[in-house]
């Protein structure tokens, strides 16, 4: 059964920060045949919201937009000046989203991302009580724009707090926002999920967003990773959201080493972007 989706691909595939001049790559995304780009938002104040809104229109394409979470967005700190850094960051995610016309803004929101350490089950207890509050009060910021927000499991070397849909959606339990959706990256799956087509049917109706790339972040179809059971987990659950290729370039010193890429995963970042595409298309097709 053919899978009735769209496809995106991030501009962290070729560049960071997104700015004015990453505009360029929207003919080209558009060329190689994406629907959407995923628009990830390290600083707001670097997003000029009619050009971009300009730029989606001349080119077709929808927009994604993603949170970027550094050390200083950290919704589980002791000091609620942190807490404070992530409301008026988000709200600005939020303004974005809604100016574009996005429908949510997705990200690993509950903490900050390389925040993993082994902690206590009391201290655990502490910080995903404050997860909870605060991602409560951000699902409320999202209604009030008329968006949704959608929750990312990290792996375990990213974060220590929500690694596995099943614990991500005791999370949602616990905030119980009508807001507060999912979102599910398959390069922190192959790592952390036992069974990729259980994961998907645990997220349900509640996965508005899909990410993709290989097990080693590398072009989608020229690893490891079970596309059989992704395909099988989707159809299950009648998903009819976007997939999108998300990886990066070892090119952008400081994004690269976040998530520690150290050597090119591949010739070319179009070849990536234009070879993923079109195993994914095949794929869905099947």
């Amino acid at each position: 059964m053919a899978l009735n989706v769209k496809f995106g691909v991030s501009t962290w595939l070729w560049t960071s920060p997104f700015n004015s001049e990453t505009l360029r790559l929207f003919p080209k995304i558009k060329s190689y045949g994406y629907d959407a780009v995923e628009i990830p938002v390290e600083d707001p104040s670097l997003i000029d919201i009619n050009e971009v809104k300009l730029a989606l229109a001349d080119n077709g394409l929808e927009p994604i937009i993603c949170g970027a979470f550094g050390t200083s967005r950290d919704m589980t700190n002791e000091d609620p000046a942190f807490h404070k850094t992530c409301f008026d960051y988000l709200n600005s995610c939020f303004e974005i989203a809604s100016g574009l016309g996005a429908k949510f803004v997705a990200g690993p929101m509950y903490s900050a991302v390389g925040k993993a350490r082994l902690v206590s089950p009391e201290q655990k207890k502490i910080e995903w009580d404050r997860a909870v509050t605060n991602l409560r009060i951000v699902s409320k910021q999202a209604s009030e724009f008329g968006l949704e927000i959608a929750l990312e499991p990290l792996n375990r070397f990213e974060t220590d707090l929500i690694n596995t849909c099943e614990e991500l959606m005791r999370l949602i339990a616990d905030i119980n926002e009508p807001a507060a959706k999912v979102i599910l990256d398959g390069f922190h799956m192959n790592i952390e999920e036992p069974d990729i087509e259980s994961a998907i049917k645990r997220a349900g109706n509640k996965l508005i967003h899909v990410q993709v790339s290989e097990n080693y972040r590398g072009t989608p179809g020229t690893g490891q990773t079970r596309w059989d059971a992704y395909k099988r987990g989707l159809e299950a659950i009648n998903y009819q959201g976007a997939i999108s290729i998300e990886s990066f370039t070892p090119d952008i010193k400081e994004l690269a080493g976040a998530v520690c890429i150290w050597k090119p995963l591949v010739p070319s970042q179009d070849g990536f972007a234009k070879e993923g595409l079109e195993f994914l298309r095949a794929w869905a097709a099947e």
